[in-house]
């Protein structure tokens, strides 16, 4: 009954993103806001929901491990599995700015992170100074936007809604039909995991480091996965290093504005090596040549396999 509630609460949140992404950019549109901005705003925090919504939910129920497990495997998982599933079927190009500014970024974030995690909690202020770094973070991509191109696939998605001139009554039920599916999504997954591991003896933060941490990163890999096979090379680093950053300074640094987060001592002893080795290799590789290459898919592949082991032992 757990692993079906938790399906559940996955069918949710994938459909609840997916539409409140869209109503949202079309509200936008139709305001007028510059896509460049809808872009590097409404759709990355759009497609972020779903991590924010399940990692509330988890720490506002007691339950921090899944909290922290949602983020740092679907860190992991973009880096190592998304990236290396889709470098392997096309070796991807890397642009100068990611290697110049979101991957300096992420590390940074990754480094922050672990040095707020080092006294056992995330209070609010260290959640305040990761949310404004963010804040600041955007406000350099908007400026550099002006100057080079927006992410092809959030141009795209623009465009298409542009074209289909949605009604303003249907974007705002899209976002109000996203939102009720984002909430009660995370309700279902946080229990259905919850459960899960209770049935299993199995600990929620192994849980919500992979079972979870893979469902709210099945969009990204659906996504990579698809444009890798139709030879699309507008699938970029760049939007697996932005969800990343995401995930830590928005999704942690929201989550522990509103409540205090407690970390797992396994999270400092294991978790967080990994996710700085591969934020590390992931930044090495991209500079090598300017391209994720099918070696180093295989490479990051065989990296994210071995820190499920680790994790599962």
């Amino acid at each position: 009954m757990a692993f079906f509630i938790l399906i559940a609460g996955l069918v949710l949140l994938l459909f609840g993103g997916e539409l409140l992404v869209k109503g949202a950019i079309a509200l936008a549109v139709r305001f007028e806001i510059p896509t460049m901005v809808i872009g590097l705003t409404v759709v990355s925090f759009g497609t972020s929901a779903p991590e924010l919504l399940v990692s509330l939910q988890a720490a506002l129920n007691g339950h921090p491990d899944i909290a922290i497990g949602n983020v740092i495997g679907s860190n992991v998982a973009n880096l190592a599995l998304v990236l290396g599933l889709t470098s392997i079927i096309l070796p991807i190009p890397v642009s100068r700015a990611t290697v110049r500014i979101d991957q300096p970024v992420m590390i940074l974030s990754v480094a922050l992170l672990w040095f707020f995690m080092w006294d056992g909690n995330i209070t609010a202020i260290e959640g305040a100074i990761l949310f404004t770094l963010l804040i600041l973070y955007i406000t350099l991509l908007i400026r550099n936007a002006k100057k080079a191109r927006v992410l092809e696939a959030d141009m795209n998605e623009i465009k298409d809604l542009v074209k289909d001139n949605m009604p303003l009554w249907k974007s705002i039920g899209l976002i109000l039909l996203g939102c009720v599916g984002l909430v009660f999504g995370s309700i279902l997954l946080v229990d259905g995991a919850t459960e899960l591991a209770r049935s299993f003896g199995i600990s929620e933060y192994v849980i919500g480091v992979t079972i979870v941490a893979f469902g709210t990163s099945v969009p990204e890999l659906a996504t990579s996965l698809i444009a890798a096979f139709r030879k699309e090379l507008d699938i970029s680093v760049g939007n697996l290093v932005g969800s990343n950053i995401f995930n830590i300074m928005c999704i942690l640094g929201i989550t522990s504005m509103v409540k205090e987060i407690p970390v797992n001592p396994f999270v400092l002893s294991n978790d967080m090596y990994w996710v700085a080795g591969i934020t590390a290799a992931v930044f090495l590789f991209s500079y090598h040549k300017m391209h994720i290459h099918r070696w180093k898919g295989i490479i990051l592949i065989l990296s994210y396999i071995a820190y499920i082991f680790v994790v599962l032992q």
